[in-house]
């Protein structure tokens, strides 16, 4: 049963209290959250619950089990799936992460528009503060992770901006 309304401002909410003291660079943690809820505007209010809450159980103590009894099964299969899986390495936790993002279908694609539109957000962030071995990482992974994440004419405005800061040319 869901005791919280399935809203942005309450998935926002909920976020920022998880979330508690956690930066992204030199701001609070919120500052990613609302970068990655704006470019899911044009997805709908379901896309943007997803994208305040798509960090929450693999940043902060909350649990699928929590983010289920608050926004409803939908937002938490989609919030566990981009929740990384676990591993020694950022290597091998992205390559189980991106193989479960391959087998997604039906409605819980929509996590698949969310983690885009994270990883396009984390990009802009490396090109504007001129992080380069971070957007060296998100360059070397991209491809795979295209693979499993793309599906044409999902968001198809995001891939491209993604696939374009992603080229040699926007290097930091």
């Amino acid at each position: 049963m869901t005791t919280t309304l399935s809203t942005p401002a309450a998935a926002r909410a909920y976020a920022v209290e998880m979330h508690g003291d956690q930066k992204y660079g030199p701001h609070p943690y919120v500052h990613h959250l609302d970068a990655v809820a704006t470019l899911l505007r044009p997805y709908g209010d379901k896309a943007r619950v997803i994208g305040y809450l798509h960090d929450v159980v693999e940043d902060t103590e909350a649990t699928v089990a929590d983010v289920r009894s608050r926004f409803g099964e939908l937002v938490a299969a989609c919030v566990a799936l981009l929740t990384d899986a676990p591993g020694a390495n950022r290597k091998e936790r992205k390559a189980k992460t991106y193989a479960a993002l391959a087998k997604v279908t039906g409605d819980e694609e929509l996590a698949l528009v969310v983690k885009t539109a994270d990883r396009l957000a984390n990009v802009r962030a490396c090109v504007a503060d001129g992080h380069r071995t971070l957007w060296d990482t998100y360059y070397g992974e991209h491809p795979t992770f295209r693979a499993a994440a793309f599906r044409a004419g999902q968001c198809d405005p995001l891939w491209t901006e993604l696939d374009s800061l992603l080229s040699p040319a926007h290097a930091p």
